[in-house]
């Protein structure tokens, strides 16, 4: 056992509630016990994140640190599926989806390691990066916009943000030195970008940022068709108000029900603290066959995923009721 896993593990284990059974229903140790139940060892760097060690303010509009050393972030880019390829870090993602006409890539890291680990990474994995005709950014935070300028001026490639997160982009003035993407295609809810053969659904769920974008798309298993429901902002990084997490509680709610909808077996996220996708790629190798994909969980699994993250909302919530910061 690792000491990251024994670390969290150690973390979790003061969460000592009881049962979610044994709670009163809308307490916070009710909905603390809820998550924490929900979570099980599937979620428990969520669970860490939102219940254990919540972020509480949003980031400034300020210069940005120094690129940490490379050995901090980068790590080998991989064939998940048969047309999806991580491109990220070690702890922020980027996926490039393959079709027939060409590459969706969903988020971009930051601006210091995007050449590397994106446009690098794909050449790596035999992918031409001059083939991405669609980035689509799940929210406009500097962690997954970084790259986005890159992509737009170097291959062309076709801008996907929300209406409030171009907003909030345009009006940041210190965190983007190297430049910004210019607006380009602004997303709806409901709206499918689509090409060649695939499709993405994109869901607005507001609350990470005003204009987070969750994602529904299909991967192909070998013969076998798995739908990926993506969460597109999880962190508690907004303003914390009571309103502020109803509508990340509506949201959460939301893309629980999407996924349902569209019997999404498969959890993916922007962070590999969420969905553990660093650790689930180095395993793919060892696979055998017959065996199931690291990354098809269930769709009960899927459920339950958004079941933490609502849970921690509400404990977060409650305690601002509580203190009486409504």
């Amino acid at each position: 056992m690792t000491s990251n896993i024994r670390a969290t593990l150690a973390v979790i284990a003061t969460l000592s509630v009881a049962p979610a059974a044994a709670q009163p229903a809308g307490t916070v140790e009710g909905h603390l016990a809820a998550a924490k139940e929900a979570a099980g060892f599937d979620f428990t760097g969520t669970l860490v994140r939102l219940c254990v060690a919540p972020q509480t303010a949003p980031g400034r509009d300020v210069a940005p640190p120094p690129a940490p050393p490379r050995a901090q972030w980068y790590t080998e880019p991989g064939k998940v599926f048969d047309n999806l390829y991580f491109v990220g870090s070690r702890i922020h993602s980027a996926w490039a989806l393959t079709t027939t006409e060409g590459v969706i890539l969903i988020d971009t890291l930051y601006d210091y390691n995007s050449e590397e680990a994106i446009v690098g990474g794909m050449k790596k994995l035999g992918l031409d990066p001059a083939n991405v005709k669609y980035v689509i950014i799940s929210h406009g935070h500097r962690d997954h916009v970084g790259g986005a300028k890159l992509m737009q001026d170097r291959f062309k490639s076709r801008i996907v943000i929300s209406a409030p997160d171009w907003d909030g982009l345009e009006k940041m003035q210190n965190a983007y030195p190297q430049g910004k993407p210019t607006r380009d295609i602004v997303a709806s809810d409901g709206q499918k970008i689509a090409l060649g053969d695939a499709s993405v659904t994109l869901i607005h769920t507001p609350g990470h940022t005003p204009g987070t974008l969750s994602m529904i798309f299909e991967v192909k298993d070998g013969s076998k068709p798995l739908t990926v429901a993506y969460s597109g902002g999880t962190a508690f990084n907004f303003v914390n108000t009571v309103p502020n997490f109803d509508t990340y509680i509506g949201s959460q709610r939301k893309m629980a029900a999407a996924a349902a909808n569209a019997k999404a077996t498969v959890l993916m996220s922007n962070h590999s603290e969420f969905d553990n996708a660093v650790t689930k790629i180095r395993t793919i190798a060892a696979r055998q066959q017959g065996e199931p994909h690291p990354f098809e969980i269930g769709a009960e699994a899927v459920a339950r995923y958004f079941r933490v993250t609502e849970g921690c909302a509400q404990v977060a919530r409650l305690k601002l009721i509580q203190a009486g910061r409504n």
